[in-house]
């Protein structure tokens, strides 16, 4: 991993209080020893925000939200805008995950929207792209990544607050996981965009994810392509195999 690897861990609508002093416990445990490897954000239920920031407050491990609102504080009930997640001290959110476009309704533009609100308060972000089996089997994937990807770039002012994770929709919850060079080949397209769009120096130092049911015995391989930066961790990042993933990416940049 030839830039600073990035694993995100994102629970989910899952765990409970004590499952989640259970986990943080496991990672608080294993902190130390990543160093300034590697860079790792977790993203549990919104209710346990706060929890879960006190309990590895003495780690280097960041805490982030799932979600954020498209709109700023008002009568929006439900939601959660940039600037109260700034207020609360969390400093990294999802956007874009493929379960808010196809289960709720999030379209590109309302990803754009939540983009620009982020980096008007200075939230980062980890903006997730990604095609479904239907579309793969097209030959859409690279149209489709690119689309989404174009919906936010005029809103992003600051790529150091922009992580990207691609996430095939096909490969999410599924067991089923892009081999390491169809991982390759998309982030390289992915990078690809963005160096056509913005330039050599943001498209060579953004970290791209890679995102789909990863886990601590695939990650290694998945983790020794070129193009990929890190992971996005859905369901092994609930579980004590997350540490692991953790100090594989540590490994592979020693590298």
């Amino acid at each position: 991993m030839p830039r600073k690897p990035f694993i995100g861990g994102n629970w989910k609508s899952n765990g409970t209080v004590e499952s989640t002093k259970t986990l943080c416990a496991a990672l608080s445990s294993g902190a130390a020893a990543y160093g300034n490897k590697v860079e790792v954000v977790v993203t549990p239920i919104l209710p346990q925000l706060n929890l879960t920031q006190k309990l590895l407050r003495k780690t280097a491990i960041k805490v982030g939200a799932q979600n954020v609102s498209a709109s700023k504080e008002g009568a929006f009930t439900g939601e959660v805008s940039a600037g109260q997640l700034k207020d609360a001290r969390v400093s990294w959110t999802l956007i874009g995950h493929s379960e808010r476009r196809t289960k709720y309704g999030e379209t590109d533009a309302i990803t754009a929207e939540k983009v620009e609100m982020c980096q008007a308060t200075g939230i980062s972000v980890i903006f997730c792209i990604g095609e479904s089996l239907e579309e793969r089997e097209a030959g859409k994937t690279d149209e489709v990544n690119k689309r989404q990807l174009t919906a936010v770039f005029d809103k992003i002012k600051d790529w150091k607050k922009i992580v990207i994770a691609y996430e095939p929709v096909w490969a999410i919850g599924t067991g089923v996981v892009a081999t390491p060079m169809q991982a390759q080949d998309t982030h390289f397209q992915v990078r690809s965009v963005v160096r056509d769009l913005c330039g050599d120096a943001i498209a060579n130092s953004v970290r791209i994810l890679y995102g789909g049911s990863v886990n601590a015995k695939n990650c290694k391989a998945l983790g020794e392509m070129p193009d990929i930066d890190g992971f996005l961790v859905g369901g092994a990042s609930c579980k004590t195999e997350f540490t692991t993933i953790i100090q594989t990416a540590q490994d592979l940049f020693k590298k």
